[in-house]
């Protein structure tokens, strides 16, 4: 649990054997029913919850998590979406592994991506991103105040979580109040989470967090600063676990998907199964026990507790770079399934086939900088634990924000006008108007008229509708703003080597100068990932050979199959 960096175990090799000892992994079932023993306040629409697992407004969310447990259980994914935890010897979900190496990292990349995929939003990865990020905290702040009781304390808090299989949620942006001003410079302190007492037993905090994911359908919250803190805003960097039914705990929140939209006629609208809840939490005088308080602003803490944020960021923005590529999958196979029941092949037509590309070039292009984040991750220094390569992080990140209108807008190009000038689907059934809606509204001959609307309302639904504005939102601001991503670009590329570079050609006999504005940013390996000493492969990393499986062919041999 203390061990230095060095007497960590070798990387997993790919083809690892799973033990025999595992967490305890629960089904979707089982987590619902998990659910059942919490009480927590929660008020949705101005309306008191009584059970979060009962409550329709919230239905599409618990689903949506639901999927991450069952996705575990089943053998043709398991690769995936479970992970050996080697310094302990278990099988865990992978939503709350601590990775260990590149091959760690891809994984869960593709994790991410094949829940979303299925759910247009996992929601469960934020608990991966946090965990790691506070143990890399963790270790980071033993090593400044040379003392090991925070490895110790997040080490048992992690076995917690992994061993009860805990969907965790991450209270990290606080309300704020006036931007311009800091925590401690706030007329009214409760805009953000702080300390309010300590004694013996341990703290009691108040405050707000405003954007709260999966709030009310999680086990747990996880408080976390959301900016570096000076010794000022001590009490405001506090960092614990807390229940969600924890006493002064209150969310309001907002419903998971469309629960409200009128029910259609056959199978529901896609925001209608899948969705995201979101909460301000008001935290009034609860109580956190001393082993469920990571930080709290105590004297050496402060400097070290914006690690936390920063780590979290990385982590964050690597997992939202396969969150959306499973969402432009979901735009993919639409768009393609469009064409077709308008009666196009988009190979044959370049104005459908172009778009298609692009939208292909988007969606794949962002998700490279994933893969390249993951190949040319690093090992902390402090912890040992595998971090994402920060620049492509971000790069990757950036992208997917900013071109999520265009993905939307590459989907409506391809499918026409229909997808939003439909009748309603009670016209489907309407004596009067039905047969000649099937009649009229039939373009290719194979494909009848009811799955050619039935592609129409999934493309409006995904990015048309008001869950299709909230996916946008949620890509530009999800895990900061694109303004946070490139100050980051900016902070970690080395662009001082290549002013060295041209400089050299140049000849120009400039001698190296750290106060040079453009030249402070400097890297050793004077590339992100690439150009280092000993090469593009660093030692004890695993060898991922086989392609990813959004882009394997049908019967490839390394195709997990699903079971009859």
């Amino acid at each position: 649990m203390n061990a230095p960096v060095e007497a960590l175990p070798d990387a997993v090799p790919v083809a690892d054997p799973r033990p025999a000892l595992s967490a305890r992994l629960m089904s979707g079932a089982d987590y619902r029913e998990s659910l059942r023993a919490l009480s927590p306040v929660v008020y949705v629409d101005g309306r008191r919850i009584d059970s979060v697992a009962d409550a329709p407004e919230l239905l599409p969310g618990i689903q949506a998590l639901a999927v991450s447990y069952d996705f575990a259980l089943d053998p043709a994914r398991a690769r995936h979406m479970t992970a050996l935890q080697a310094d302990r010897g278990v099988v865990v979900n992978r939503m709350l592994h601590i990775n260990r190496n590149s091959d760690d990292l891809l994984a869960k990349l593709e994790a991410v991506r094949l829940l979303c995929q299925e759910t247009g939003c996992a929601q469960r990865y934020l608990a991966h991103d946090a965990l790691n990020a506070l143990q890399q905290a963790s270790a980071r702040l033993d090593d400044a105040l040379g003392r090991t009781e925070y490895r110790a304390r997040f080490a048992a808090y992690l076995a917690h979580v992994q061993d009860h299989d805990l969907s965790l949620g991450i209270a990290m942006t606080d309300a704020k109040g006036d931007r311009s001003k800091r925590p401690h410079q706030q007329a009214n302190p409760d805009t953000y989470v702080h300390v309010v007492e300590r004694n013996g037993r341990g703290i009691v905090i108040s405050g707000t967090k405003a954007i709260v994911t999966g709030a009310p359908y999680m086990h747990e919250l996880l408080v976390m600063p959301c900016r570096q803190m000076g010794p000022a805003d001590a009490d405001f960097a506090v960092c614990c676990a807390v229940p969600v039914d924890a006493p002064g705990l209150t969310m309001v929140a907002r419903p998971a998907g469309r629960p409200g939209a009128k029910v259609e006629h056959g199978a529901p609208l896609f925001s209608r199964r899948y969705g995201q809840s979101t909460a301000v939490v008001v935290f009034d005088r609860v109580f956190v026990p001393w082993e469920r308080v990571f930080f709290s602003g105590e004297p050496g803490e402060v400097e070290q507790a914006g690690a936390a944020t920063t780590h979290y960021a990385t982590h964050h923005r690597h997992s939202c770079i396969g969150a959306r590529a499973g969402f432009g999958d979901l735009l993919i196979g639409a768009g393609a399934l469009m064409c077709e029941a308008n009666g196009f092949d988009p190979g044959e037509k370049a104005n459908l086939r172009d778009p298609m590309v692009e939208l292909i070039k988007i969606t794949e292009g962002f998700y490279a900088c994933g893969v390249a984040a993951s190949v040319y991750g690093s090992a902390d220094p402090h912890s040992g634990s595998w971090m994402p390569e920060p620049v492509f992080s971000n790069i990757g990140k950036l992208l997917l924000a900013t071109q999520i209108y265009d993905m939307h807008r590459l989907a409506h190009e391809v499918s026409g006008g229909l997808i939003v000038a439909l009748p309603g689907p009670d016209e489907d059934h309407n004596p009067a108007t039905a047969a000649t809606l099937a009649e009229v509204l039939r373009a290719h001959p194979a494909v009848p008229y009811d799955k050619r609307i039935e592609v129409a309302r999934f493309i409006e639904d995904l990015t048309a509708s008001y869950q299709g504005g909230w996916y946008s939102v949620i890509s530009l601001h999800g895990g900061g703003s694109p303004a946070a991503m490139k100050q980051e670009i900016w902070r970690q590329y080395p662009v001082g080597d290549k002013v060295d570079l041209v400089e050299r050609l140049l000849d120009r006999g400039v001698l190296h100068d750290e106060a040079r504005a453009i030249t402070r940013n400097r890297s050793a390996a004077r590339q992100p990932g690439a150009c280092c000493d000993p090469g593009c492969q660093a030692p004890g990393q695993p060898v991922v050979i086989e392609p990813p499986l959004s882009l394997r062919r049908p019967g490839h041999p390394d195709e997990p199959q699903s079971p009859s």
